[in-house]
């Protein structure tokens, strides 16, 4: 037995029996026992899912003209798992040269060979940014922070994270990462060496050269720099995809239709690039109809991603609908993604599609979104937007309206009359025939993501003045403003509601005065005549502001007497509410409703504003020891707004403040008091002056377009309020919106109301007469024209400042002005750290969110902006003595805003057009616009030219 275990032919056929039978043991552990599971591991290492998008649904006008839809957009993508690596360089050049040819934009490599010079693309960006913004090549990215946080003068004490966050907020972006302090682009050139294997201080040329020789990529010696740049570009792509290279490769992302048709021509030459057909969002019209339709954008926010991907199963970086239809049916227009296998190898490369049957696996199909059916009707949209260009243009420049239907010519010239919008609504259905804001933007920018250079092209100049042009502002919805003269047909029937008789005739004597204030008719004001005799239909047939004045109070002002009957504003203000004033329209887009003006409301607003000026104002009267302490000094603010109720007199109120422990001096607490006194308490109270302009669509009225829109059109339809809408049909399911099914015109008023409307346009004193005089279609309508409180905020306020100092200020120095300047913006920078400081530390999340909630508010003011400080500065270093109006004395006036409102036919109302023009100077001006839609709506053939 020992011979025989010694003999080595013996041990090493033992030896291979042992293994056979652990090699068949572990066989059988593999594949009996555990034979399932690594089975199944096997599939899931080899079979991955690939989510398949949903095709968007399309939106149609009334009509059925396609206004948005998902065109074919053409993209390349690489599987680079199907292509020999022999023949992959090869491939890579003449594919770059082709995208070159073509003009196609394409995927590129980070080293960039530049007239023979080798730059990092990373570098690039970063002496761009600096070039751009003023700063020296090669600036760091720590002294670039410094320097931004020393001129905004940012607490030291505050982290990078803080101030950044602070900055940000207010407007200022970097592209600086805080916790590194290092530009964004370094951290992208570290992550592409790193890579690779090299150092960070590695030159361009020498990591070109170094890449270009890794074995990995097999690039041989005789292709030149500038090919193995172009094969680089392929193979940087794939290397980083890592384990993931089953993933198709974006080569190019939009290719036009040709490039596409020769790629495919042409696979033969370009292996594994294949044409891939992508849903890209399209809009026909471009500009057109854009507030309405929306913008889609990637989703941003987290309250997007609660809703799209968490809740909807969306891709994270799917594109959304963000805002109008876009936006509001989302869900509906998504559709639904759908799925399907593929099977890798083991490097994660691509191999082929598979059968789900053979592996229990069920792939699902994509279905395709609703398409949504709107109630606008493009081609009269066509001639609103045309129309308001139109008039704009001209009026700038006191030119011609130019039509068929007769020219009209601008007498006076408005050269600020650059927005406008207009709303044209079916009067017995609420359905919106057509919407447009003017200036408007091609909603096709955002349908790949919008650039930064064409995003910033989409802001407003002068983000100070609210009456700039805003191209994505939709003013239709958004804009709520004073009606003027539009309003006086509710005021005319309130007061019918109380006893009116609209055929008495009133003396309208040019203006009335209350106190020390004149409130004239605009005749007076303009050419110092009087309307005399006046009823309601005249008094809505020329406008005649003192009529107004007369029946709001109930009074015969010219001869002193009261008339028949008695009326109070909110008489008044609850006839508005009847309109639909009061309330949002139920149009399927974003709108604003600030509601009808109310005596308490008013109140309410001065309270809020005479709190805000407080909170600086009494650091100047009161102890510091007292305004230092936030709760003391909200204390403080709180007990003297108390005081408004009862209104105490001025002498009263400086013992008050004196007893709260303001200065001893008496004459210095008598200059807060009267601030306190006459320009707060004061103006509280709802007075006569306040009913005078309440009814004639002054004071505090503000509706947007929509809702004037809906107002109009319930005097054209005999008083049934019309919620309106864009929107037909979503798929197959009808849209049908609850309306009124009562009249709020018991009595017939509105008859009244649309004869003294149709003399607007046809009596021989109308104020749209020259407009439609010779119109085949009876029109009625009204011109408004409301005054624009305030003056237009200078484009740089420190300029201004600076430039008028010694015409408000004369006492005071530029130099002392600048300096006050800079301690009020550290002031304000403390308290900004103070509060930034009081949130992060914050363990009760309510007061954290209130300190939130408050910075937030400082930051939306421009609480750090050098012009906001400089005005401070000015009336610090003038102990108050100067006002804002005293500042701001050599600002230019806004021009007022042009309304025309209207319906037709007067004897059988169909639909209603209302034009609005900030800054347009009279109401008569937007009446050539609405012209053009009727002719447009009852397809009129113009007279022929003589």
């Amino acid at each position: 037995m020992l011979k025989f275990l010694l003999n080595r032919k013996n041990q090493i056929t033992f030896l291979f029996i042992v293994i056979g039978v652990a090699l068949i043991y572990r066989l059988s552990f593999l594949t009996i026992e555990n034979g399932d599971y690594y089975y199944d591991k096997s599939v899931n290492n080899r079979i991955k899912k690939i989510e398949t998008y949903a095709g968007r649904g399309d939106i149609y006008d009334r009509n059925g003209v396609l206004i948005a839809t998902s065109d074919i957009g053409f993209v390349l993508k690489l599987n680079s798992g199907v292509i020999p690596s022999d023949e992959l360089n090869s491939m890579a050049i003449s594919l770059y040269d082709f995208l070159e040819e073509q003009g196609e934009a394409h995927i590129e490599f980070p080293i960039k060979i530049v007239d023979g010079q080798y730059v990092y693309s990373y570098d690039e960006n970063i002496k761009k940014w600096l070039s751009s913004n003023g700063y020296p090549e090669g600036e760091t990215a720590d002294n670039v922070f410094k320097e931004v946080r020393a001129f905004n003068y940012i607490d030291e004490e505050l982290s990078n994270y803080e101030a950044y966050r602070i900055l940000y907020n207010g407007g200022t972006y970097l592209p600086i990462s805080t916790s590194k302090m290092r530009f964004l682009d370094e951290i992208y050139k570290d992550t592409f060496l790193d890579l690779y294997g090299l150092d960070a201080d590695t030159s361009a040329k020498e990591a070109f050269k170094a890449i270009r020789d890794r074995k990995e990529f097999d690039i041989d010696e005789s292709y030149s720099d500038a090919d193995a740049y172009k094969i680089l570009v392929l193979k940087h792509a794939i290397k980083e995809k890592g384990y993931l290279k089953y993933e198709l490769i974006t080569v190019a992302p939009s290719v036009k239709k040709e490039t596409a048709v020769l790629i495919q021509e042409r696979a033969y030459e370009f292996a594994g690039i294949s044409v891939s057909y992508e849903s890209i969002r399209r809009y026909p019209y471009g500009e057109s109809a854009a507030h309405i339709l929306g913008y889609m954008g990637k989703i941003s926010t987290d309250s997007e991603y609660e809703k799209f991907v968490t809740q909807n199963d969306y891709e994270q970086n799917q594109m959304i609908g963000k805002t109008g239809i876009e936006g509001n049916y989302e869900l509906d227009l998504h559709g639904e993604n759908g799925y399907k296998y593929i099977e890798v190898d083991v490097y994660g490369k691509y191999v082929k599609d598979i059968d789900e049957e053979d592996y229990g696996l069920d792939s699902k199909k994509a279905s395709s979104g609703e398409d949504v059916y709107l109630t606008i009707d493009m081609n009269l949209q066509h001639v609103l937007e045309k129309g308001i260009e139109k008039a704009l243009n001209q009026i700038q420049i006191g030119g011609v309206y130019d039509s068929p239907w007769g020219d009209y010519k601008y007498g006076d010239s408005f050269p600020q009359a650059e927005t406008a919008a207009g709303v044209v609504v079916d009067v017995n259905t609420g359905e919106v025939l057509a919407m447009a804001s003017y200036p408007s933007y091609d909603i096709n920018l955002f349908s790949t993501g919008i650039s930064q250079e064409d995003w910033n092209a989409l802001n407003p100049v002068n983000k100070r003045n609210p009456l700039a042009a805003r191209p994505l502002y939709n003013m239709a919805t958004m804009m709520a403003v004073q009606p003027g003269s539009i309003y006086k047909m509710m005021t005319g029937f309130a007061a019918m509601m109380q006893g009116l008789d609209p055929y008495q005739k009133i003396y309208s004597n040019g203006y009335i005065e209350i106190g020390n204030q004149r409130y004239g008719c605009w005749y007076w004001n303009q050419y110092h005549l009087k309307h005399g005799p006046t009823d309601f239909f005249k008094a809505i047939e020329t406008s005649c502001n003192y009529y107004f004045y007369n029946i709001s109070t109930g009074k015969d002002h010219y001869r002193d007497m009261p008339l028949n009957y008695d009326i109070t504003p909110s008489i008044i203000i609850e006839a508005s509410k009847k309109f639909g004033l009061n309330d949002k329209t139920g149009i399927e887009i974003g709108e604003v409703n600030f509601g009808v003006p109310d005596p308490d409301k008013k109140k309410r607003t001065i309270e809020i504003l005479l709190s805000r000026e407080l909170t600086t104002l009494l650091k100047s009267y009161f102890p510091e020891s007292t305004t230092s302490d936030e709760d003391q000094l909200n204390e403080l603010i709180q007990t003297i707004v108390g005081w408004s109720d009862e209104n105490p007199s001025r002498g009263e109120i400086i013992k008050r403040l004196m007893d709260l422990g303001a200065n001893d001096d008496y004459y210095v607490t008598e200059q807060l008091a009267d601030v306190i006194k006459y320009d707060y308490f004061n103006l509280m109270k709802w007075y006569e002056g306040d009913t005078l302009n309440l009814s004639i669509g002054q004071g505090d009225h503000t509706y947007t377009p929509v809702q004037v829109a809906r107002y109009i059109a319930s005097i054209a339809n005999d008083g049934y309020l019309k919620e309106l809408s864009l929107v037909n049909k979503v798929g197959d399911t009808e849209i049908v919106k609850e309306q009124s099914t009562e009249s709020v015109d018991i009595d017939n008023y509105l008859d009244i109301i649309r004869e003294a409307m149709n003399r607007v346009t046809h009596g021989s004193e109308g104020t749209a007469r020259t407009v439609f005089q010779d119109f085949p279609v009876d029109v009625a309508g009204k011109t408004g024209t409301a005054e624009k409180e305030g003056l237009i905020p200078p484009l740089d306020e420190v300029a201004y400042l600076t430039e008028y100092l010694k015409e408000f200020a004369p006492s005071l120095e530029l130099e002392d002005v600048e300096a006050k300047t800079i301690e009020i913006i550290k002031r304000r920078s403390e308290e900004l750290s103070t509060l930034e400081k009081e949130k992060n530390e914050a363990t009760d999340e309510t007061i954290k969110a209130l300190k939130e909630d408050k910075l937030n508010k400082l930051i939306e003011q421009d609480y750090l902006n050098k012009g906001v400080a400089m005005r401070a500065a000015i009336k610090e270093l003038t102990n108050d003595t100067i006002t804002d109006d005293e500042i701001n004395v050599y600002r230019l006036p806004y021009d007022s805003y042009s309304w025309f409102v209207s319906f037709a036919p007067y004897d059988n109302p169909e639909i209603a057009v209302i034009v609005f023009i900030p800054q347009g100077g009279h109401g008569g001006y937007a009446a050539p616009v609405a012209r053009d839609i009727y002719a447009e709506y009852f397809h009129l053939t113009p007279p022929a030219d003589e």
